[in-house]
């Protein structure tokens, strides 16, 4: 059966997490586009350890194209084999040629071929081109066909159309049910709060006041930190450092503890409307999530109802000593019921294809052939 789409996408990884918390996004939007009906081949380059942390084999809902990274030739011949491809996406943060796939995918537009800009990190993005006029991103911006963010809202759409975009449009994270659920309780990840994030620049200082701080002021209790990178890092006694936590081992850490903390990155709380990937992952396992404030919150999840928020470390505090663990089921059964019902991946592949202005069909599984 004929794909409806043939899509070639060039994206950081698809089958690793490590050092890419963008690999649960691309699963579940590429999962959901493969079950209505299109094709996907993704192109990877073979960078950072990634492939010797593969959370997943070749998946059978993609094809998946990993090229070397030592001179210009594996991209080049990557870009050539994605010639023809009804839809090539550039992602950013491939994190290797990226200045270069973002001039050459241009070259790949014809009247049969559409080329967007897929920005997993838009706020990044958009600091980075405003404070350089001369960041040749910046130029390329008006030569796409479509521009999507994984958040962002109106602040984003707008800052991107004042670069010229053609179209800017969220494509939000979500939950992919088949992944992220509740499974039993894993006493490596219980606790009564649990964070789990890569250590980066604009994220550290936040992890700092709302999980750390909040840690060492309740030192009779269990905290348990996850992610790559805070193996240096100084901290309280009451906090077990778990180390990078495989994609297998998410739903385990959600539903372990009491309750689970979302922190957003600084730039992603400075533009608003950007629920990271752990807010689903969490709300899909049926976890209790405390997460930062920031603005669109409810149209995601209803504040004290599904989610609990907190401005502050002290906030963070006052959640975690008032929750008892029939309030803390409550809210993540309330959480999952929500997203399940308006925030899947699912349901961003359709408001793609609405973008992209796809006939409506119906959905069917495209069988993927090798080349």
């Amino acid at each position: 059966m004929r794909p409806y789409l043939n899509i070639a996408f060039f994206g950081s990884s698809l089958v690793s997490a490590y050092w890419n918390g963008a690999a649960t996004y691309y699963r579940g939007i590429i999962r959901a586009l493969h079950g209505r009906g299109h094709a996907v081949t993704f192109y990877e380059p073979d960078a950072y350890d990634r492939q010797k942390h593969r959370d997943i084999e070749d998946p059978p809902w993609a094809r998946v194209r990993v090229y070397p990274t030592g001179s210009e030739d594996g991209v080049m011949r990557a870009l050539d084999e994605a010639r023809g491809a009804d839809l090539i996406v550039k992602a950013s943060g491939v994190g290797v040629g990226d200045a270069l796939l973002e001039a050459a995918v241009l070259d790949m537009r014809s009247p049969h071929a559409r080329v967007a800009f897929w920005d997993v990190d838009a706020p990044a993005t958009l600091d980075r081109v405003q404070h350089d006029p001369t960041d040749p991103f910046r130029a390329l911006i008006p030569r796409y066909d479509f521009i999507f963010t994984y958040g962002g809202g109106a602040p984003v759409v707008s800052a991107y159309r004042a670069l010229g975009a053609r179209v800017c449009a969220p494509i939000y994270n979500a939950l992919d049910p088949a992944t992220h659920h509740p499974v039993p309780r894993d006493l490596r990840f219980g606790g009564a709060l649990s964070f789990l994030g890569n250590r980066l620049p604009d994220r550290e200082a936040r992890v700092e006041e709302f999980f750390l701080r909040p840690a060492a002021a309740m030192g009779d209790r269990r905290f348990v930190l996850g992610g790559s990178g805070w193996q240096d890092k100084a901290l309280p006694p009451s906090v077990t450092y778990a180390g990078h936590v495989y994609t297998r081992d998410h739903n385990a850490f959600n539903c372990s503890p009491r309750a689970v903390l979302n922190i957003s990155r600084e730039s992603m709380a400075r533009y608003g409307f950007s629920p990271a990937t752990r807010v689903f992952e969490a709300a899909g396992a049926g976890a209790c999530l405390i997460t930062d404030a920031w603005e669109g919150i409810a149209q995601f999840l209803e504040p004290g109802i599904e989610v609990l928020v907190a401005r502050n470390g002290d906030e963070v505090v006052e959640h975690v000593c008032a929750l008892s663990a029939d309030a803390a089921a409550r809210i993540g059964r309330a959480a999952r019921r929500r997203v399940l019902v308006e925030h899947t991946y699912e349901h961003r592949a359709e408001e793609l294809e609405r973008i992209l202005d796809v006939p409506r069909h119906e959905a069917h599984t495209v069988t993927m052939e090798a080349p």
